[in-house]
């Protein structure tokens, strides 16, 4: 008979094994799932039964802390994943989270997971799930957070939700959901967060119900078709601190009993309605608001001063309704002051110089209003400002001299106001992007400063009288808007700023020549005979010179050619990541004019160099290989050999010596994507085009985010975008900084930096490279793409950039269709407006409005989908509306 001491030890065993044989359960139950799903990025690569590492390491597995170790979470978001939502999860039986958004998950609710016994929050949001809410819903009863947004789920929302009366989070949101929403919405007495925005095909009343939520914190009802008044019941919502009503087809008044009601409120917007009243004037009574929002209604009356009272507002929106009155002069000067928008009223009043004390103060637009005042010299002080926009008022005297003196100051607009006196010199903020000073009296010249601010995009100085004439260091700008009409200039228009603008741009102004113009300027030029006798008499000279130093230099090039090919047969040194049959001798003497191709890029020539075994390989001879180490330069080629995605070239190999780096890269029949653009014949479909759009993105986003360490392109353009037979796009000239050394490629860059329409615009005042400009100079090659246009393609004998001739285009002709390819069929007209809209994104002048390439290829991938494209873009007006926006949020 065993002994009493044994036991400890029997069950300690039992555990051991119980842990273990749960652990392989568990391990099998995930192995279960990831066979039902396709990772084409392979991100689950460390589910493995070979692995040796536990499954609560496994990517996006998290367990308990303390033994039995056992899953309780799953967060597999965004990482590209499709397939089926096997069932199979819940034999994970502490599963209480499971976060599968933003993937591609294409299939109808998957009401199986109700059998998930421990699961309470259930997140599908972003994914391509359709069909309608089952009624059989009531089944996730136990759930406290339940997210479909962001899909194509359709239909009546059922009465049956009302069972799930444990939810804390509610989001429908981004859906195609219609019809009414039931009363049954005064059952979730533990909601914190109601979404049901973005559901145009709804057409509701506000369920009054949903006032009993004491605890509700979000109620977002935006951008759907609710109608009615605003139920009384909202006063019972005093947790809310977020409430967003804003285009729907509500009507009636604000209740007045909200703003004594709503203490904590943080954000309140009820625009794009057909609202009535006054505002309610106990609104701060709480002293809680931080946003308020009544933008885009038909609310009337005035704005009381208590308003002045919320210490912690931090957005003040009252624009687009039918307010008068003073506007209120506290508001200028809260301490958390963010942002003021009150366009499109009829407030009076004036700016006071107290505004200096704002000083988180980052947007003012108060255009179309009647203030009268000057415009503060406390204005300069603001020093996170970026947009001022105050239009159609009545400001008048002289701009002070500091008026753009905040660093960040991106927009400024004070057209159609009584100004007078000189324009400033600007040079202190270098992010300008937008000037406006239209319509006003200012007198002198044009400043030549403005020429300093590098990403100056849109300059209106039109109707004003400004005399002189228009300073040339102008055309050093990108301009897409130059407007200079009516005034008083004369002298020499510079090309650049005719090229591409209508005359009316620069009509009013009798004494300016140019070509193009009415006045062209040569008839001021009278020729000399003996001026022109002298100067033919020095070209004759010059030519005879010329001809004889020719001769005795093509003598010497022949005896250096002969030298240098013999000194480079020095010292090198290779390292080989195949096995390539080749010798260096093998790559010299195969380098000459016959194997180049084309005229050399910024670091060096490429060349088609045919190995002893008969395989093509492309070497790329760097011209400036700086001064790094033997043993630093192997590993930073080394760390780039290393990258292994469908759409980056093979890195085979490289040798170097003291002065010259040869990298061998793998060769690719089609060659680059910008020769193929410069043919007249370039005629590939849209679904082509896409195609390499979408890999090209997927390959930047793979060196941004996937690879460790993380690198940056830095180069790219069409010409470094190679095609192989299949025309599947791969990235080349990638990180080249990091073979030549940091110095050494910014001497390189330096020298076509003024020249590339590719390289980003701040760029000319940022010496760190970003993913932003990256993302800037991807957003060129899609605009090629979509166009069908070179970047920098010649017109009327200058050269105009394809950023700049898009941005043309749709400010003069007032339509995004006039730049697509005519050669493509009408029926990819949406799609090609959709990467259209993601290429003015990519190239916003600024970079904090650019996307990631993760989301570019999110959004690409989605125009590629089998998703109807209707669901993806309603109609090309939205989408033409969409892009005015992104350029008015630059001008």
């Amino acid at each position: 008979m065993a002994s009493f001491c044994t036991y400890p030890l029997f069950f300690s065993l039992t555990f051991a094994f119980f842990i273990v044989a749960s652990a392989s359960s568990e391990a099998e139950i995930l192995l279960t799932f990831k066979a039902s799903i396709e990772d084409p990025m392979k991100y689950l690569s460390t589910w493995s039964n070979t692995s040796e590492t536990h499954h609560c390491n496994w990517t996006g597995v998290t367990c308990t802390t303390t033994p039995p170790l056992s899953v309780t979470s799953l967060n597999l978001q965004s990482l590209n994943l499709s397939g089926e939502i096997s069932a199979s999860l819940c034999g994970l039986h502490n599963l209480s989270y499971l976060n599968l958004a933003d993937n591609l998950f294409n299939q109808p609710i998957p009401l199986h997971l109700s059998q998930c016994s421990s699961l309470e929050t259930l997140n599908l949001s972003n994914n391509l799930i359709w069909g309608t809410v089952p009624e059989q819903i009531s089944q996730f009863g136990s759930l406290r957070t339940l997210d479909f947004s962001r899909n194509h789920v359709e239909g009546k929302i059922p009465e049956t939700i009302g069972s799930l009366k444990n939810l804390q989070v509610l989001n429908l949101g981004s859906n195609l959901l219609s019809g009414s929403v039931p009363s049954v919405f005064g059952n979730f007495t533990e909601l914190l967060v109601l979404d049901l925005s973005q559901n145009r095909f709804l057409v509701s009343e506000i369920p009054g119900g949903i006032g009993k939520l004491e605890k509700l914190k979000q109620l977002l009802l935006q951008s759907s078709g609710f109608y009615g008044e605003i139920p009384q019941s909202f006063a019972g919502l005093q947790g809310l601190t977020i409430l967003d009503l804003s285009q729907n087809n509500l009507t009636g008044g604000v209740p007045q009993t909200l703003g004594a009601s709503l203490k904590n409120l943080v954000s309140f917007d009820v625009s794009q309605n057909n609202l009535l009243g006054s505002f309610p004037t106990g609104i701060c009574r709480g002293k809680g608001l931080i946003n308020l929002s009544l933008h885009t209604n038909s609310f009337s009356g005035s704005i009381p001063n208590s308003i002045s009272e919320c210490l912690n507002l931090e957005r003040f929106q009252v624009q687009n309704n039918g307010f008068s009155g003073d506007f209120p002069n506290g508001l200028w000067s809260l301490p958390k002051i963010k942002l003021i928008r009150a366009e499109n009223n009829r407030f009076s009043g004036e700016i006071p110089d107290s505004i200096s004390v704002a000083a988180q103060l980052e947007q003012v637009q108060i255009d179309n209003n009647s203030f009268t005042s000057k415009i503060p010299q406390g204005l300069g002080s603001v020093r996170s400002l970026y947009r001022f926009s105050a239009s159609l008022n009545g400001f008048y005297g002289e701009l002070p001299p500091n008026f753009c003196d905040s660093p960040v100051m991106s927009i400024i607009n004070l057209s159609h106001n009584s100004l007078s006196g000189l324009i400033p010199e600007l040079k202190k903020c270098r992010k300008l992007v937008s000037l406006s000073l239209a319509d006003n009296s200012l007198v002198g010249q044009i400043p030549a400063s403005l020429a300093e601010l590098p990403v100056l995009t849109y300059l209106d100085l039109s109707d004003n009288n400004l005399t002189g004439s228009i300073p040339q260091e102008l055309q050093n700008l990108k301009l897409a808007l130059f407007n200079v009409s009516f005034n008083h200039l004369s002298g020499k228009v510079p090309f650049p700023l005719i090229s591409g603008l209508p005359a009316s741009f620069l009509q009013g102004n009798p004494e300016l020549c140019g070509p193009g113009l009415p006045n062209s300027c040569y008839d001021d030029e009278p020729i000399h005979k003996a001026g022109g006798l002298t100067k033919l008499a020095c070209a004759l000279i010059s030519l005879a010179l010329g001809a004889g130093i020719l001769i005795i230099a093509a003598g010497f090039f022949v005896i250096y050619r002969t030298s240098q090919r013999k000194s480079q047969m020095g010292v090198w040194r290779s390292v080989f990541f195949y096995p390539l049959r080749v010798t260096e001798h093998d790559l010299i003497m195969g380098m000459d004019e016959k194997s180049a191709v084309g005229s050399g890029g910024a670091f060096g020539r490429v060349y088609i160099i045919s190995l002893p075994s008969g395989e093509l390989v492309a070497v790329k001879k760097l011209l400036n290989p700086g001064s790094q180490s033997s043993k630093s330069l192997k590993n930073e080629v080394k760390t780039l050999a290393k990258i292994r995605h469908k759409n980056i070239v093979k890195l085979l190999g490289f040798c170097h010596s003291s002065d010259s780096i040869f990298l061998i890269y793998e060769f690719l029949q089609k060659g680059s994507l910008g020769d193929l653009i410069c043919r007249p014949d370039f005629q590939f479909q849209w679904s082509t085009r896409l195609r390499i759009a979408i890999g090209v993105a997927q390959g930047l986003a793979y060196l941004h985010k996937d690879y460790v360490p993380h690198i940056l392109h830095r180069n790219l353009k069409s010409k470094n975008i190679l095609l192989d037979a299949d025309l599947e796009p791969k990235l080349t000239d990638f990180a080249l900084d990091r073979i030549v050394g940091e110095t050494a490629f910014q001497s390189t860059m330096a020298s076509e930096s003024a020249f590339s329409c590719y390289i980003a615009p701040e760029n000319g005042y940022s010496k760190r490279a970003t993913e932003q400009m990256d993302v800037y100079s991807f957003g060129v090659v899609l605009l090629e793409l979509v166009t069908g246009r070179q970047a920098e393609q010649a017109e009327s004998a200058e050269s105009i950039d394809i950023v700049k001739w898009v941005r043309r285009k749709i400010n003069i002709t007032d339509g995004a269709l006039q730049v697509l390819d005519p050669k493509i069929s009408n029926s990819s007209q949406q799609e090609m407006l959709g990467a259209l809209e993601m290429a003015l994104r990519c190239t916003s002048v600024m970079p904090e409005k650019r996307p990631t390439m993760f989301e570019v290829v999110r959004a690409l991938q989605s125009l590629s989908s089998k998703t109807p494209t209707s669901q993806i873009w309603s109609c090309p007006l939205e989408l033409q509306m969409s892009i005015h926006q992104l350029q008015s949020d630059e001008h």
